[in-house]
């Protein structure tokens, strides 16, 4: 009789333990959850990560200036090449382009740009401005902002502190209802208020200082669980964390300004953004990898490359002159293509001071200075072997030979070498052991067949309504709408007036405060004009023919977006300001104030929306006949460039003015603004592939100019299958010899040697060595010729090693290439440089 109750007993034991289970399970699952939440804090060395310490390798990538269906290579890339971290700006302008209308889908979809980070394991800086700068048009404030009555950016000003604020919350709002915050377990740690105030604070006096303030106030006291950071603002308040921008923050930041902050580098310019009439201009990866290995030496534990990936100003996106193209020369190119050797350099280099994170994160800095040139910054765990040196030579024209710890280092010219156990150099910041690419534009097969253009040109405006009797500014006239605002004027001219002398010449003259201007006088075209990035304001002057009675002048006031930087952008003026004619007999007639002007907001094609395939329809073309007038408009149709690489139009041929592909638009292109060297800045515009379709792209294009040849474009394909290598036999092997055990480094294979590594991307292979040689070469990738010392076996010994790869490596010493042990130059020290292509298998 007991059996019954005993089982009911075991039941609900049973039941109990069941239900305990579940609890504790419930508990753990709990606890999990909540480990996902990460605080991020920091002290005087570090971010501190979910209680973690951390050695931060960031990227600028901007949302906008790619599209959506290139993020997630561009990302992928970007954490392949050592970053761990990607900062973006938030762009106002294209979020709320008319005032509270905000729209985040497409190329502003932040929220889908920072899932795909987080989907990538890594983090995320969030730049919120308000104001940006970032060569974007307006430093990213939408235009509608300018005509909030009684407003001024950017100060103690109630207006603008009211849509700031409005903004700030809107965006911090929807991050935090994504869950995208690390304080949520999401991939933000860490935010950016305002930009670089330092350049304008002493503008606004008392009422900058008021502002900053306040801005610091707004977003700490929505408690977001992040820092926050105000860069190139060494005075920023309590808590805001001052920043570095620059090339050298190694050298040239003062430093936190409390004890309690982590040095923080916010921009390091791996490039200088162009504007149309620039001459090339880079910056060298030795010199990147000096300043961040100089930056870390000297307490930094956070670096941020502007740009690691620049992209495209899309559209009408760009500042004043700034290029469609954008900081081209970064790791990755415009097109989201590693540019080699920066950045597999920089990659080895996060390979190597992760090697010190240890010491760099625990230990204690010292500093030694063993000559002029010379000097030595090395961390040391107290207690433990963890050690980690940083050796560096400032003599830019000579090695330097270094003595620590009983042992004795060369130090290439200007360089730093790092130790990550304080005696085995790793990587050396001069040496390159990663290879080279050089960019190729391969003219398309499928896309360049012969055009037919059609052409639809601008009428041309004769007398405007108007009752304006100045020229209305430019800006306030276009509002942002178009780039094109028409000024058209009529005086009347008496016998009198008309010049006595026989031959005199009358002229019309403009000045204008930018940026550019196309004038016609009695129907017939004139010539324009442009100023510069640097130099805004020009004067236009042409000799006209006066006619007794009415005469009629018409102007085209051009921008190429407004201006991104600077105190009172709110005032900014531009277009033609004083208008006069010289060289009457009554002296000089000033239109400027004495007639009235008529004005018109843009072309009549972008009214309709010419530029798509519905607005094509809307007005009647004509066959292009070889010779057209300025203000045209060219359609044609074409197919996508074979293959899957990036596609790009080549504009040659063209002057200035606008591009769209199936009604998206490409960016301006400018070709006749020629740079000292008598070059256009930039020929090739790219196409991204979601903008086309296999068949029948439709292609159109707003010129300015008269006389153009639109038969001379041609769509290329781009890819940098022009592989290379340029390795000295006295480099430092690379840094992939090497790990970490506790506190020891280690080497991973059992022959740490000198290589000099080739690889093809995706599924190619090296099909040709190009060039080879070991010995003296000169020269750089794709341009590489024989020194006076070459070593004769050096092609075959590559084709030997790479030839059918797609990845090879090929040892760098004199055993590989001197077999015959004859060395017709001893005393030189020898270099490798190799140069191949890649190419798809052709049975694939």
């Amino acid at each position: 009789m007991r059996k019954p109750s005993l089982d009911r007993w075991l039941l609900a034991a049973f039941l109990v333990v069941l239900l305990s289970s579940s609890c504790a399970f419930a508990s753990k699952k709990e606890v999990k959850k909540k480990t996902n939440n990460k605080e991020v804090t920091y002290d005087g060395t570090s971010l501190i990560i979910d209680g973690k310490r951390e050695l931060l390798y960031s990227g600028s990538i901007h949302y906008p200036r790619s599209t959506p269906e290139m993020w997630p290579s561009i990302i992928q890339r970007a954490k392949q090449g050592g970053l761990n971290t990607i900062q973006t700006y938030v762009f106002w302008n294209v979020h709320e382009l008319e005032q509270g209308k905000f729209n985040f889908s497409g190329r502003t979809d932040l929220v889908k740009f920072i899932k795909l980070i987080e989907k990538n394991g890594m983090y995320v800086t969030l730049r919120l401005g308000p104001f940006i700068q970032a060569e974007w048009t307006h430093g990213g404030l939408p235009y509608w902002l300018r005509e909030v009555p009684g407003i001024f950016f950017r100060t103690d000003n109630k207006e603008f502190k009211e849509h700031t604020e409005r903004y700030v919350r809107t965006v911090l709002d929807k991050m935090k209802e994504e869950k995208l915050f690390a304080s949520q377990g999401g991939p933000i740690i860490l935010g950016q208020i305002e930009n670089e105030y330092s350049a304008v604070q002493r503008a606004y006096k008392q009422d900058g200082i008021n502002y900053i303030k306040w801005a610091s106030k707004l977003v700490d006291s929505m408690n977001l669980g992040i820092p926050w950071v105000m860069c190139k603002h060494n005075d920023a308040p309590d808590p805001m964390i001052n920043a570095c921008n620059g090339r050298h923050c190694g050298d040239t930041f003062p430093g936190p300004n409390k004890e309690n902050k982590p040095s923080l580098w916010t921009e390091n310019w791996t490039t200088q953004f162009r504007v149309f009439g620039d001459s090339p201009v880079k910056r060298s990866v030795e010199d990147i990898a000096f300043s961040v290995a100089r930056f870390f030496s000297k307490n930094g534990t956070h670096v941020n490359y502007y740009m690691y990936h620049g992209g495209t100003n899309f559209g009408r996106n760009g500042a004043h002159y700034v290029t469609t193209r954008y900081y081209d020369d970064a790791p990755l190119d415009e097109y989201g293509l590693e540019r080699e050797p920066k950045y597999g350099h920089l990659k080895h280099l996060h390979n190597a001071l992760n090697l010190c994170k240890k010491p760099l994160l625990w230990g204690q800095p010292r500093t030694e200075k063993p000559g002029k040139d010379t000097e030595i910054r090395y961390y040391e765990e107290p207690g433990t072997k963890s050690c980690a040196a940083f050796l560096a030579n400032n003599n830019t024209e000579a090695a330097e030979t270094i003595k620590f710890r009983g042992k004795e280092y060369v130090i290439a010219p200007r360089s730093i070498s790092i130790l990550p156990d304080c005696k085995t150099v790793v990587y050396n910041t001069a040496q390159i052991v990663s290879h080279h690419t050089s960019r190729n534009f391969m003219k398309s097969k499928k896309a360049n067949k012969k055009f037919d253009f059609k052409v639809f040109t601008e009428p041309l405006p004769h007398k405007l309504k108007g009752d304006s009797y100045i020229p209305v500014e430019l800006y306030g006239l276009t509002k942002d709408k178009t780039d094109y605002g028409w000024y058209t004027t009529s005086f009347k001219i008496n016998k009198n007036q008309l010049p006595k002398k026989k031959g005199a010449k009358t002229t019309v003259r403009i000045a204008s405060l930018g940026h550019a201007l196309h004038a016609w006088f009695n129907g017939e075209y004139l010539g324009n004009g442009h100023g510069s990035h640097d130099e805004k304001s020009f004067v236009f002057q042409e000799p006209v023919t006066l006619k007794e009675g009415e005469n009629h002048l018409v102007m085209l006031g051009v921008l190429t977006g407004f201006p991104d930087s600077g105190a009172y952008l709110e005032h900014r003026y531009t277009g033609p300001r004083s208008v006069s004619i010289l060289g009457l007999s009554s002296g000089v007639l000033d239109l400027t104030e004495s007639s009235k002007w008529g004005n018109k907001v843009g072309m009549e094609g972008e009214r309709l929306g010419i530029h798509t395939e519905e607005g094509l329809k809307k007005v009647k073309w004509q066959k292009f006949t070889g010779k057209a007038p300025g203000l045209t408009w060219y359609q044609t149709y074409f197919d996508a460039p074979e293959s899957e690489s990036a596609a790009a139009v080549r504009m040659s041929g063209m002057g200035k003015g606008l591009i769209w592909v199936n009604g998206e638009g490409v960016g301006r292109y400018w070709m006749s603004f020629l740079n000292p060297l008598g070059q256009s800045t930039q020929i090739e515009y790219h196409i991204p592939r979601s903008f086309l379709k296999p068949k029948k792209n439709l292609l159109v294009i707003f010129e300015e100019e008269p006389n153009v040849k639109p038969e001379i474009i041609d769509f290329v394909i781009v890819n940098r299958d022009t592989v290379c290598s340029y390795v000295g036999e006295d480099y430092t092997p690379s840094v992939r010899h090497w790990t970490r055990k506790q506190d020891q480094v280690q080497a991973i294979t059992d022959n740490v040697s000198l290589t000099a590594t080739l690889k093809c991307s995706g599924n190619k292979k090296i099909s040709e060595v190009e060039f080879a040689s070991f010995g003296n070469p000169i020269g750089t990738c794709g341009n590489f010729t024989l020194g006076t010392c070459n070593a004769p076996i050096s092609k075959q010994v590559v084709e030997k090693h790479c030839l059918g790869k797609g990845e090879c490596v090929i040892p760098v010493n004199k055993a590989t290439f001197q077999q015959d042990k004859k060395d017709s130059c001893k005393n030189v020290v020898k270099t490798l440089a190799v140069q191949v292509k890649c190419a798809r298998d052709k049975k694939n």
